[in-house]
């Protein structure tokens, strides 16, 4: 029974792109490992920026220097 959980910050992901991936997924795991869909669970978890770090700062800083110019 494959679990996947897809995390992505919450900048704006519509429920049409999250249909794709939850069905891209399911299909990927029924071509690559056999797995039947109705066994196959996809979860897709949103992120504050203020909860996601990446080379010492949060995702919301490095937006704020891009938005900026910092970057």
């Amino acid at each position: 029974m494959p679990y996947v959980n897809i995390r992505v910050t919450n900048e704006g992901v519509t429920p049409e792109q999250k249909k794709a991936l939850i069905k891209g997924t399911t299909e990927l795991l029924q071509q690559v490992l056999g797995k039947p869909p109705i066994s196959t669970f996809v979860v897709i978890d949103e992120v504050e920026t203020e909860n996601w770090g990446w080379q010492g700062q949060t995702i919301a800083q490095l937006r704020e220097e891009e938005k900026s110019g910092k970057s």
